[in-house]
């Protein structure tokens, strides 16, 4: 750990020293004496992006510790037109590095969601994309193929805040052992048709195959495309993204289901229909599981563009059937960003949210059983809630410092267990 704190300190401290030579340049690299340019106009587009997140409890756990985890991007977007005259066609390519261990396992946080959302997927090397888009129909249809990342598609979010309450594609939350979210890409089809600038649907076709989240075989296999054993059957999703200027000011407000194919184990009663945990047996294996979701998004002040100063008010929801979910049922999350709330600050932007994770009430039934049948005292899980707030500081246009707070109230959703506080700050520098 001393490691990569004197490794996060010394970067940072090298990245200040240029300060007077680049308060204007966007990236980190620069321009390469116009390479960048040239490269970009003749089709090749390239990035890259690192992201370190060092957090510690002052409150809850089993001790306090101090968690970093870190990723490293690269990838490039390959206009298609531009480089073969193969009209309406991209190919993408990223890959990406994680690094360290979550707060959470150090800690022994007891919480239902991971406090630094770096972590998670295998810490290691991952194939993110790579996949090959094609447009129709006047680019009104699109199409994707290759290896993708579901929650790029499918109830996308940004992922400001750190607690993954509040970070990213929320579905992945709740159905983490068949929705897989970034880092780890699985082999898929998507389609999205734009019925006008304001409305498009999109549905896809995900393999589900639990070998890609295996850390062991992510660490030995996740950098390259091959087709991996174990598949158990198809992710579908369905979603109308709804794009409406309400006041002049453009919001995002998406709705999605999904079906997945695979056979999973009911959390509650065995192949008998009897509970579990009066019976015993093994679980009756219900032949599909499904879900559904909403994210709103709307700017309430400023100019009406999102990236524009002023506030943008979001709400989130998540929830899946409780047959087969292992742990969380249900999901909700709101909350306020705004950017410019300092004048002379117009890029920094600051952010609170409060959000919930509920327990699936069939596996709270389960643990009540137990107690009625042992006499114990097994605590009987409900709801998770957490509070998060941040401000994002552009020291350079390419070097971010986000520093956060959040506060866990029942973590894992246990009375019994004392609240959690976070504190810490992500660095994010683009190259």
């Amino acid at each position: 750990m001393a490691f990569f704190a004197a490794r996060y300190w010394l970067s940072l401290l090298v990245l200040l020293s240029t300060c007077s030579e680049a308060q204007t340049a966007t990236t980190l690299t620069g321009e390469w004496g116009g390479g960048r340019s040239f490269l970009t106009s003749a089709g090749i587009d390239l990035a890259g992006a690192y992201i370190s997140e060092i957090d510690t409890n002052p409150r809850g756990g089993t001790s306090q510790q101090v968690g970093y985890v870190d990723q490293w991007s690269v990838g490039a977007t390959l206009d298609l037109q531009k480089l073969l005259a193969w009209r309406g066609a991209h190919f993408q390519i990223t890959i990406t590095d994680r690094n360290g261990n979550v707060l959470n396992n150090k800690a022994a946080l007891g919480t239902l969601q991971e406090v630094q959302d770096m972590y998670g997927g295998g810490q290691t090397w991952h194939l993110t994309d790579f996949w090959l888009s094609q447009s129709f129909l006047n680019d009104r249809l699109n199409w994707k193929i290759g290896r993708l990342t579901v929650g790029e598609d499918f109830a996308a979010f940004s992922c400001n805040f750190q607690n993954l309450t509040f970070c990213g594609s929320s579905p992945g939350n709740i159905g983490e052992n068949y929705w897989y979210n970034s880092p780890v890409s699985q082999w898929a089809t998507h389609l999205k048709y734009d019925f006008s600038p304001e409305l498009d649907v999109q549905i896809g076709v995900y393999q589900v195959n639990p070998t890609y989240v295996n850390a062991a075989w992510a660490e030995a296999n996740g950098l390259f495309p091959n087709f991996p054993s174990g598949t158990t059957g198809a992710l579908i999703p369905l979603a109308f993204n709804w794009r409406p200027a309400p006041w002049g000011r453009t919001g995002s407000y998406k709705v999605g289901y999904w079906y997945n194919t695979s056979d999973a184990n009911d959390v509650y009663v065995n192949s008998n229909e009897q509970p579990i945990a009066l019976a015993g047996g093994s679980p009756l294996r219900r032949h599909s599981s499904s879900g559904a979701y909403f994210n709103f998004e709307q700017p309430v002040s400023g100019n009406g563009d999102a990236r524009a100063l002023g506030a943008k008010l979001f709400i989130n929801g998540v929830e899946s059937d409780d047959e087969t979910s292992p742990s969380i049922d249900r999901q909700f999350a709101i909350g306020v960003e705004y950017k410019g709330l300092i004048d002379s600050r117009p890029q920094d932007y600051t952010g609170v949210a409060i959000g919930t994770s509920r327990v699936n009430g069939r596996v709270a039934a389960g643990e009540r059983l137990i107690d009625e049948i042992r006499g114990g005292d097994v605590p009987v899980q409900r709801s998770e809630y957490v509070a998060e707030t941040f401000y994002s500081i552009w020291l350079l246009p390419y070097l971010n410092l986000r520093p956060s707070v959040q506060y866990i109230v029942q973590p894992g959703g246990n009375s019994r267990q004392p609240d959690v506080l976070v504190v810490g700050v992500r660095t994010a520098i683009v190259f």
